[in-house]
């Protein structure tokens, strides 16, 4: 008897399986409000050098003030990173008259000047993280994603070895007491620590929360399962929104980001491990409770009456002998064989693509005319729809054109918001955001499907590292607007085209048979 079966005897998809999806997806909602934290914990508001001594300037008023002591940009914009090294009294007769002689012109001697009509405190304020310390502010955001990116790692063989809902406890436990030690920062150095080891913490529910839901329920049921943990994300993002337009405070903030872990925490005691993992490891008795729970609680209670329907300690034993295939495995046995070799670098540029552009798009909210505030929640909404059609469109025109064109269209949307006038910006990225979200959604139900069962979980992790990575190189693309103002976009177009183009070479899965060993992937199609 496979595991298949025995799900469809105590029901695949009952109201035990809804109770694990609602924690499930609970918990879910804890992720977009610190991956994308960096929108508003780092923004930094429009400033300027503190001016010295302007009691000596009673007389003027602050636009005349500023206008003697900070240099215009050709927009006639004050510079935000530097000032005269004297007070320019000639250009209270004619302003237009801005000073040829660079030498009095100067970097910020004595700190700067914020706007605090939007934000009350950001690291940015807090620490001066702006001009020459700019690259610090988009480094917190890359610190992040390199924990994310350990965390993959580290939690995606823990959950093999000691089991999901261990792990699934312990990352957003991490989680709550880093994410508070982060909201007590004294310094740059202990924030940029305690964010990183977040990250890490975080990537436990990232990884871990998705499949043991799935797990649990039957094969007509994956994908419905998979979409709906997937639209919590969207949720999470909604309520970031909400959080950071409530709590302007970047202390707050992260506490008020971080404490729903608590209430995940306590509601997981009533998700079981699961079963599969249980009968892998020959723990048979603790997956029988669980077995029985679920029969129970779907209303099956004759499913250990009959002999023949009921499954004992000694029948889960000899599934468990069924499913050892024989022969280790680790992220090496990826690339052994050509056909796999070619799934695994496709699919690692593809998720990179995927991150990289979801990322950069999501974490530069002040581009596209609009309040931060408004972008991230409509940025949410967009969000939901997406992926609902992306339900529709992977099972009619299957996983691979799916995957491919939903990266190409965010690319020719993102490639039309550098032409577009301001007023249609904020349109155009809205809609991108829309494919960036459908191409984020595929790659997790057509990467599962690409890899054999014996080797899905390395694959997962393995195509997990490149996007976290994907994730971490983002912002600091953001820093290469110094060298060409439309170069991050220009960049993050590319990259989205190249990761669809290679979609198309990875072989197509709708309606196909899940592959079980490596020879089912070899095999001539």
């Amino acid at each position: 008897m496979k595991f298949e079966d025995l799900l469809l005897e105590i029901g695949g998809f009952g109201r035990f399986q809804i109770l694990i999806l609602a924690i499930l997806c609970l918990a879910r909602t804890n992720l977009p409000m610190h991956f994308l934290l960096h929108n508003f914990l780092a923004a930094t508001p429009s400033h300027h050098c503190a001016i010295p001594h302007r009691e000596a300037f009673v007389n003027l008023t602050r636009e005349e003030v500023l206008l003697i002591s900070i240099p215009q940009k050709p927009d006639g914009t004050f510079s935000s990173c530097e000032m005269f090294s004297q007070p320019q009294f000639h250009l209270l007769l004619n302003s237009s008259l801005q000073p040829e002689n660079k030498s009095i012109i100067q970097h910020c001697q004595h700190g700067w000047v914020y706007d605090h009509s939007q934000f009350t405190s950001t690291i940015s304020t807090q620490w001066d993280l702006v001009c020459e310390q700019r690259g610090l502010n988009q480094a917190t955001a890359t610190f992040f994603f390199i924990g994310v990116t350990v965390g993959a790692m580290v939690f995606g063989d823990l959950s093999d070895r000691f089991g999901r809902k261990a792990m699934l406890q312990l990352s957003l436990l991490c989680s709550l007491v880093f994410g508070m030690l982060s909201a007590a920062s004294m310094s740059y150095t202990m924030l940029a620590v305690t964010r990183t080891l977040t990250g890490v913490a975080l990537s436990g529910l990232s990884l871990i929360g998705l499949p043991l839901g799935m797990e649990w329920v039957d094969v007509q049921h994956r994908t419905f399962t998979g979409i709906l943990i997937s639209i919590f994300w969207s949720v999470g993002n909604m309520l970031l929104a909400l959080a950071a337009y409530l709590v302007r405070e970047w202390h707050w903030l992260l506490v008020a980001v971080t404490a729903p872990c608590l209430l995940s925490i306590v509601c997981l005691w009533w998700v079981p491990e699961s079963a599969r993992w249980l009968i892998a490891k020959g723990k048979v008795k603790q997956a029988h409770r669980h077995l029985l729970r679920c029969a129970r609680m779907n209303g099956r209670k004759d499913f250990a009456v009959s002999p023949e329907g009921s499954v004992d300690c000694t029948a889960l034993t000899r599934m468990a002998t069924d499913k050892n295939m024989g022969g280790s495995y680790s992220y090496i046995s990826l690339f052994r064989t050509p056909v796999l070799r070619k799934i695994s670098v496709c699919s690692g540029v593809v998720w990179f693509g995927v991150a990289f552009s979801y990322y950069g798009l999501s974490m530069n909210l002040t581009g596209f005319g609009l309040s931060i505030y408004f972008s991230q929640f409509v940025f949410g909404v967009i969000e939901i729809p997406a992926k609902m059609a992306m339900y529709v469109l992977v099972n009619r025109i299957g996983r691979r054109q799916s995957q491919a064109w939903t990266l190409i269209l965010f690319s020719s949307h993102l490639g039309q918001h550098l032409l577009v006038t301001v007023s249609l910006r904020s349109v155009v990225a809205v809609l991108g955001k829309g494919c960036s979200e459908a191409a984020f959604t595929t790659v997790f139900l057509y990467t599962s499907e690409l890899y054999p069962t014996i080797l899905r979980q390395n694959g997962m992790g393995y195509t997990s590292f490149l996007a976290r990575l994907g994730g971490a190189l983002a912002p600091l693309v953001f820093l290469l607007d110094e060298v060409w103002r439309s170069l991050p976009e220009v960049t993050y177009c590319a990259v989205a085209v190249c990761s669809g183009a290679t979609a198309f070479l990875l072989p197509e899965t709708l309606n196909v048979r899940l592959p079980e060993g490596i020879e089912d992937v070899e095999k001539p199609q």
